[in-house]
């Protein structure tokens, strides 16, 4: 017998379903396609210190940051009287791995008990049968829709964030991601088939309206983001990582979310490999891997096509990066691929990073603050500064730290700039 109340096929046609607030491109496709599947869902945007304060109320302080501030903000919307209680129903994403974030979902339910909203049935999203409703199911369909967004997403953040500081016209990069948000829409509320050819096709034209916006191009410091994935996408988790950045004039470069989402199936298959397992399961993850790098095929082999822009790195060329370095069993949270981020971003020129962690996230200490001695090493001209987040880090802490690596940031490209300078009068002509 359930201990907990089950998301059934009647609550479909009755509840809202309420997610977190993370990655706003990719969410807002996401929510659309849930919806055409006959699921009401949307993002929540509810911010500030209430928030926290929610959380710090009903999850203990020792727990992962980012669980404190899910649950907080799920527990402050049910609060706030916009929703019918009766009607609303949560979800919340679970990996399977031995990260704390495979737990979030009991959390949630030990505070929404606590909170006195016991009767709210919370649905686990994972590809990992680790828990099941019957008023939910993804069925393949779905996800090679939510697939297309992920990577429709990714290249709209990509080409925004390599666009939005050099416009000539403010505000036009961010114009044509509500413009292409809209088609894109509306082609994955139809349930038609979608192909490699119909991403192909809309990746082509999104890299070629952007491509047609004019920029001026000026020295800026080029700064990565990596972290932990909740972190490192949500603006409530990071502070707003991405807008101060931009007030600082850096143009900025965050790996996107496909390379994660391999990551994981591509684990999947690796467990298998390694400690043995169902073989229908391991047939399943090597399509769902087939499939995924058929998607980010697409996007890379267009993007390159316009050399304006830098294209992100394939999943396997990341993946080599982090041979010799880190070992592939570090798989826990986001495991080896932080590393391989990191230095992947190095390469691409992208070598001031930011670091955002969670305080006390372990794997994430391990991985990212663990690791950057040994990527300074192989890479001297990195920069890499860790920024943990938690209920008690002060703002002017945090963008302090961050001030600190951009002061360095500049004098390497002004040092830089000289010495080019300086290569150029000593040449002779």
């Amino acid at each position: 017998m359930r201990e907990f109340p089950e998301f059934t096929k009647e609550m479909r046609k009755t509840h809202t379903i309420l997610v977190p607030d993370m990655l706003e491109i990719h969410f807002e496709l996401l929510v659309r396609i849930f919806r055409t599947y006959g699921y009401t869902l949307e993002v929540l945007k509810n911010r500030g210190d209430a928030v926290k304060v929610e959380g710090l109320k009903y999850v203990h302080n020792d727990t992962c940051f980012p669980a404190l501030l899910v649950i907080g903000q799920m527990i402050n919307a049910l609060k706030s009287g916009k929703y019918d209680i009766s009607k609303t129903a949560l979800m919340i994403t679970q990996t399977g791995g031995g990260c704390r974030a495979s737990n979030y979902i009991h959390l949630l339910r030990k505070a929404l008990i606590k909170a006195g909203f016991p009767q709210v049935p919370v649905i686990s999203l994972n590809l990992s049968g680790l828990e099941k409703n019957s008023g939910f199911k993804l069925t393949f369909p779905m996800l090679l829709r939510c697939f297309a967004a992920l990577v429709y997403g990714d290249t709209l953040m990509l080409l925004r964030n390599q666009t939005r500081p050099y416009e000539v016209n403010k505000g036009s990069a961010d114009a044509l991601v509500e413009k292409w948000l809209k088609t894109l829409v509306n082609q994955l509320s139809n349930k038609g088939k979608v192909s490699t050819k119909v991403i192909y096709k809309n990746i082509n034209a999104i890299t070629e309206d952007f491509a047609q916006l004019m920029i001026h191009k000026v020295p800026k410091v080029k700064v990565g983001i990596v972290g932990e994935i909740y972190v490192k996408y949500s603006g409530l988790g990071n502070n707003d990582l991405e807008a101060f950045l931009a007030s600082q004039g850096c143009e900025y470069m965050v790996p996107g979310l496909m390379g994660f989402m391999m990551f994981k199936v591509d684990n999947r298959i690796e467990d298998i490999k390694l400690y043995g397992g169902s073989s229908a399961k391991n047939a399943f993850c090597k399509l769902l891997l087939s499939v995924l790098t058929k998607i980010e095929t697409a996007m890379i082999d267009t993007i390159k096509k316009y050399p304006q822009f830098v294209p992100p790195a394939a999943y396997v060329e990341t993946k080599a990066l982090a041979k010799g370095v880190i070992g592939y069993g570090s798989k826990m949270g986001e495991g080896w691929l932080l590393t391989a981020e990191m230095i992947d971003l190095v390469e691409m020129g992208y070598g001031n990073i930011v670091c955002a962690q969670p305080f006390g996230c372990l794997p994430n200490h391990i991985v990212g603050k663990g690791m950057i001695r040994k990527i300074c090493e192989l890479h001297p001209s990195a920069n890499i500064v860790p920024i943990d987040y938690d209920p008690g880090a002060t703002h002017v802490n945090q963008e302090n730290r961050i001030k600190l690596m951009l002061s360095i940031a500049r004098e390497n490209m002004n040092n830089a700039s000289h010495k080019e300078t300086e290569e150029k009068v000593l040449t002779p002509s």
